[in-house]
């Protein structure tokens, strides 16, 4: 059973960007703007961008010894004593 909020707000949302936001938008963008001005976004600092560049997006997992889904150790499947 799905609660009554998980239904109406989906669908006030919908009715409101659908319907509403076309209207009431143009009367407050200027308003957002005063609050949110656009900002040029900056080039990251040389460090960081040097760490980015050495790491390309990868990491490296450090192994405690077990084994996981990609790693090529063996686990025995049974016990042995």
């Amino acid at each position: 059973m799905v609660c009554i909020p998980c239904i109406v707000i989906p669908v006030l949302l919908w009715v409101y960007k659908r319907f509403l936001e076309p209207i009431i938008y143009p009367f407050i963008s200027p308003f957002i703007n005063k609050f949110w001005p656009k900002k040029a976004v900056q080039e990251p600092a040389p460090g960081i961008a040097k760490n980015a560049e050495t790491s390309n997006g990868t990491s490296t997992p450090q192994s405690n010894g077990e084994a996981t889904a990609n790693s090529s150790a063996a686990v025995p499947d049974k016990k042995t004593d």
